[in-house]
């Protein structure tokens, strides 16, 4: 049987009780170590396996081969398993190899979600989600996404918006979103959601400062509609033309 589980941002708080259940129900827990390192409370003396980044499939394959001994495992992403998690990953290997294995996916709190919280309720009408990384995705493609999404207005929420090697790509993104998005749009800015350090800010497109942007942070861009009230975000519910 494996688990996999999203643990929500980062406290027990944002967990859901069916996470909480299936981590007390496994017998091995596989993540990255970050990850881990947030679900100690939970792991006592639990059989660990984990690993580095960039190492999602030697850590669903490790899950999958502690499965297969008949050991209930769970596979923990931060955030919703189904949402940049291990799902989709851990229930393509188990096609691949046509493997007799239960997998049960347990929904999580996404950073976004998490995020929007703590700004207010910038996320109340059409959104979605887009990661700057190109580890995976074409960087090429990721433009693209970023204007059309701009284009039509949606609120973005950007995941993994700057890193010490892609330093540069929030900056990028922002000009390409700027052809649609004017200045005065409302941008939430949350450092690490629902941990130790959490930190916000809501300022107008044209002041973002990229340098206090990192991979623990969420952005999310308002739409037309979206206005600032005090140090809240809040997009209406209705799309204002």
């Amino acid at each position: 049987m494996i688990y996999v589980v999203g643990i929500g941002p980062g406290s027990k708080d944002l967990m859901t009780n069916e996470a909480i259940e299936a981590l007390e129900k496994s017998e091995v827990i596989v993540g990255y170590k970050t990850y881990i390192n947030l679900v100690e409370e939970f792991i006592k003396d639990k059989e660990v396996v984990q690993n580095g980044m960039r190492k999602e499939i030697e850590r669903c394959q490790d899950a999958i081969d502690k499965a297969k001994e008949g050991k209930k495992v769970a596979v923990i992403s931060s955030g919703d398993s189904g949402i940049y998690g291990m799902a989709g990953l851990i229930l393509e290997l188990v096609t691949k190899q046509n493997l007799d294995i239960d997998v049960k996916v347990v929904p999580g709190v996404t950073a976004s979600i998490g995020a929007a919280a703590v700004l207010g309720a910038p996320i109340m009408h059409d959104f979605c989600h887009i990661s700057l990384s190109d580890l995976l995705t074409p960087w090429e493609v990721i433009e693209k996404r970023l204007r059309l999404a701009a284009e039509a207005d949606f609120v973005i929420c950007l995941y993994n918006p700057r890193s010490k090697g892609r330093k540069d790509h929030l900056k990028r993104a922002f000009e390409i979103m700027g052809e649609f998005k004017s200045g005065d749009i409302p941008v939430g800015i949350v450092k690490d959601v629902a941990r130790d350090g959490q930190c916000k800010q809501v300022v107008k497109y044209k002041d973002v400062d990229f340098e206090t942007v990192d991979m623990t942070t969420i952005v999310i861009i308002g739409n037309k509609s979206t206005y600032i009230n005090g140090d809240k975000m809040i997009t209406p519910r209705g799309y204002v033309i």
